[in-house]
């Protein structure tokens, strides 16, 4: 475990780390309690999608930026028992929630869980199998998005595989919505960046292996995998 900043892996409120946007953690903060709804509704979907082409195994490492309120998470345990996985979140609250309700679920797996500037990951280069990061990308500046992905990069092994979920942008009526949502409170809605995200990981020097549309309901979700 010396490859870790335990400090930055315990969400303690004396011990705040740097975050990319302070009202975006505290809107997420406030919202951990009910935010499991949207992923009920809108993001499971693309997150088995996700999940099928991530090629996780059992006894990986494995590292998850943006846990939400974990439902992702709970599934990158339950397909990874013996190995270790981590999750990292803007808000300390969604991280601790993640955080005890893998352990409730999945007693004696080796989980942790911080918040976590994810522009200065604090681990060792080349340091996990897979990385998964889903609906993070819409909340970040595009100069933050280029430094983030250089950072997943970097703590890649060689063979790795970067999941990635965005929200989708091949809907005009569900763009123009979100468009207005955003405009409204851009602290949680963010913006739509997914036409661009492609290049962005070819330039981060990954290779996209799937790239998938899906809907769940009214809600789209691009869902690439790259290596």
């Amino acid at each position: 475990m010396g490859d870790l900043n335990y400090s930055l892996l315990l969400p303690r409120v004396e011990q705040m780390p740097r975050t990319i946007a302070a009202r975006t953690r505290r809107v997420y903060d406030v919202l951990s309690s009910v935010y499991p709804l949207s992923t009920f509704f809108f993001h499971s979907k693309a997150h088995t999608c996700a999940l099928r082409h991530s090629g996780i195994r059992d006894g990986m490492r494995v590292l998850e930026v943006a846990t939400g309120s974990g439902e992702m998470f709970r599934r990158l345990v339950r397909s990874n028992p013996s190995g270790k996985t981590f999750g990292l979140d803007l808000s300390p609250k969604m991280a601790a929630r993640t955080l005890q309700q893998a352990r409730r679920e999945f007693p004696g797996t080796q989980t942790h869980c911080g918040a976590v500037d994810v522009r200065d990951l604090p681990f060792r280069t080349r340091s996990f199998d897979a990385v998964m990061c889903c609906y993070l990308l819409e909340l970040l500046a595009r100069e933050d998005i280029v430094r983030t992905l250089d950072e997943i990069r970097r703590v890649l092994r060689p063979g790795g595989t970067f999941s990635l979920v965005v929200i989708g942008q091949n809907g005009p009526v569900f763009n123009r919505f979100y468009g207005v949502c955003g405009s409204l409170a851009p602290a949680f809605w963010g913006r739509q960046v997914e036409a661009g995200v492609p290049e962005m990981i070819r330039e981060a020097g990954f290779q996209i292996l799937t790239d998938q549309f899906v809907r769940q309901g009214f809600y789209p979700s691009r869902v690439l995998t790259a290596r």
